[in-house]
C-alpha cells in the first residue's frame, strides 16, 4: 500500500508544476485567490486556488497529480466520509430537490434512458424513479458506490470508471434520453472533455442537466477560504455560468434554460462554522458545538428563499439539448 499523505516528508510531490496561464482561455492574467489547507482531513499540504481575469475561470493551481489526488482522498473514496455525505443527500430536503429536477426534464421529455455521472450511492436516480417510473437510469461512477446503488435496486446499470475513458465511451456512446452531471463538473481533471463525453453519450435531441457550484457567489468573496464550494484539495476547477453556456453552445447546444436559484445548496453559513470550528478545537470538543452548528444550519434555511435569487446562491443548473 502507498505511503498516506500525512506520513510523507514532500507533500509538494504530489503537485503538478504552477500553471502560468488559465486552462480554458489561456490568459495569462491570473491571480490568486486563496491559499489554504486541507481544512477536512487537516492533512499536510497548501493548495491553492487562482482565478483568471479574463474569464474569471477558478481552478486549483498547482493541480494535484493523479497519484495525489487518490491519496489526499482515501478517506472519502474508502467511506470514512461517505455515510456522512449520504446522510446529506438523502435528507427530506435532498430528496425534495432531486424530485423536482426530474419534474422539470419531465415538462421538456419523457425520458425512456438517463445516465447519472459521479452518481455515487445514487440517491438522485433513487427519488427520480418517483417522478419517472418508467425511466431506465443507469449510472457513472469513479468508486465501487456505484455497484453497491445497483445491487441495493437503485441503478439498472452501473458503470465503475471515468466517462471520459475511451472503453467507457464506446460502451455509452448515444445510449441515453438525458445525461445529468449534479456538482460533479468540480472533480474532473478536464471540465471540457467531461462535456464533450457527457454528450457523446446523449442521442440526437437528448437533453444535458448540470448543477455546479458558482465561483461568483457572494458567499465565495464573504468566506474565503471557508467557503465549501472551494472545496480543496478535492475541487479542482469551478466555471462560471458564462463560461460554461458558451462551451456548450460551442459544442452544438441549445440552451433551454440557466438558473441559479434551484441549485442553490443552503449550507454555506453552517459549513465554513463547522470548518472554523474543526480547525480551532480539538475533536473531543467538537461534539459540544452541534446546537452551535444547528442554529447556523437552521439559518441558511431560512435565507434560501432570498439568497438563492440573489448572487449569493452557490450553485447553478443549465440544461441544454443536443442538436446534433
Amino acid at each position: 500500500m502507498p505511503p498516506t499523505p500525512e506520513l510523507l516528508p514532500d507533500t509538494d510531490g504530489f503537485h503538478e508544476p504552477r500553471r502560468e496561464d488559465c486552462p480554458w482561455c489561456g490568459s495569462g492574467r491570473l491571480r490568486t485567490r486563496l491559499r489554504t489547507s486541507d481544512l477536512l482531513h487537516h492533512r499536510p499540504g497548501r493548495f491553492s486556488v487562482d482565478e483568471c481575469r479574463d474569464c474569471a475561470h477558478t481552478f486549483q493551481n498547482p493541480r494535484l497529480t493523479a497519484e495525489g489526488f487518490t491519496l489526499y482522498h482515501r478517506d472519502y473514496y474508502e467511506g470514512r466520509l461517505e455515510d456522512h455525505t449520504d446522510g446529506m443527500l438523502a435528507t427530506r430536503a435532498g430528496r425534495r430537490r432531486h424530485r423536482a429536477a426530474a419534474r422539470v426534464m419531465q415538462a421538456l421529455t419523457e425520458p425512456e434512458s438517463w445516465l447519472d455521472v459521479g452518481t455515487g450511492r445514487a440517491h438522485f436516480p433513487q427519488t427520480a424513479k418517483e417522478v419517472l417510473p418508467y425511466t431506465s437510469f443507469d449510472g457513472v461512477d469513479s468508486t465501487l458506490r456505484v455497484t453497491w446503488a445497483q445491487a441495493d435496486g437503485h441503478l439498472e446499470e452501473a458503470h465503475c470508471g471515468h466517462l471520459t475513458a475511451p472503453h467507457m465511451l464506446a460502451r455509452l456512446r448515444a445510449r441515453y434520453d438525458v445525461v445529468s452531471l449534479f456538482r460533479h463538473l468540480e472533480h474532473a481533471p478536464d471540465p471540457r472533455a467531461e462535456l464533450r463525453a457527457a454528450l457523446a453519450a446523449l442521442r440526437p435531441g437528448g437533453h444535458l442537466l448540470i448543477e455546479v457550484a458558482n465561483p461568483r457567489s457572494g458567499f465565495g468573496a464573504l468566506l474565503g477560504r471557508w467557503w465549501v464550494p472551494y472545496g480543496q484539495p478535492r475541487h479542482l476547477h469551478l466555471v462560471p455560468p458564462a463560461n460554461l453556456r458558451a462551451e456548450l453552445e460551442s459544442q452544438g447546444c441549445e440552451i433551454l434554460s440557466a438558473d441559479r436559484k434551484a441549485a442553490h445548496l443552503p449550507c454555506d453559513i453552517s459549513a465554513a462554522l463547522a470548518l472554523m470550528l474543526g480547525r480551532v478545537l480539538p475533536k473531543r470538543a467538537l461534539g459540544a458545538t452541534a446546537p452551535l452548528v444547528a442554529v447556523a444550519a437552521a439559518v441558511d434555511r431560512a435565507l434560501a428563499p432570498l439568497l438563492s435569487r440573489t448572487p449569493f446562491s452557490n450553485g447553478y443548473r443549465i440544461i441544454a439539448r443536443k442538436s446534433r
